[in-house]
């Protein structure tokens, strides 16, 4: 085979996928993510994102939460089709939860117990498909380290005042380009971020 046959197969990316305010909080107070405006044309749109992820990457509350509702969710007969489709999507794929605390987690879910650069680098290595990062404190914990190759915001017309913050404060510095942009009808936009060449979160 000639060299210029050859096929490269690009590595993974691991892609923060975050709802935020617009004065930038990712949740208010005592975990408040009431102002979010999911309907069904951004559920639909979350579903194709998703289910093209190798795997989810995701801290404990953000997993726990999810599970007490998705793991069952298209048993509910009052669930829109949507929702059941994602329902589906959510149990199928792969998840490593980062924790300290839990002993175990169910639904094709991995428990990991710190987040290891070199540990985050192999998992990139052997996945076939981009990798979904979720999760408040673990998100700023990938940013911290320099582990995020992607941003999917998704910004909500609501101003929340107090909560936590998508980005720490912290030495945190990258020069960014803008993949895709949307407008949802609900008045959302959506944002899809790649660091410039030389450029990333440290």
């Amino acid at each position: 085979m000639r060299t210029d046959e050859l096929q490269v197969t690009p590595m993974s990316k691991i892609v923060l996928m975050m709802n935020i305010s617009l004065d930038g909080y990712i949740e208010g107070p005592d975990h408040d993510i009431s102002w979010h405006r999911v309907d069904e044309e951004m559920h639909q749109h979350f579903n194709g994102v998703v289910r093209q992820y190798d795997a989810l990457l995701t801290g404990r509350r953000t997993y726990e939460l999810m599970a007490g509702y998705w793991s069952t969710a298209d048993a509910d007969p009052n669930i829109t089709p949507v929702g059941a489709e994602f329902a589906r999507i959510w149990r199928g794929i792969p998840k490593v939860v980062y924790s300290r605390t839990l002993q175990w987690a169910d639904w094709n879910a991995t428990v990991v117990r710190d987040v290891v650069p070199e540990a985050v680098r192999a998992l990139k290595e052997r996945s076939l498909g981009d990798l979904g990062l979720g999760g408040a404190r673990l998100a700023g914990e990938f940013l911290r380290l320099g582990l995020v190759d992607e941003y999917r915001i998704y910004v909500h017309p609501v101003i929340v005042g107090h909560g936590t913050r998508l980005f720490p404060q912290a030495d945190l510095s990258a020069s960014l380009h803008l993949l895709d942009s949307r407008s949802f009808g609900n008045g959302v936009e959506f944002l899809h971020y790649a660091p410039n060449s030389g450029r990333r979160a440290a």
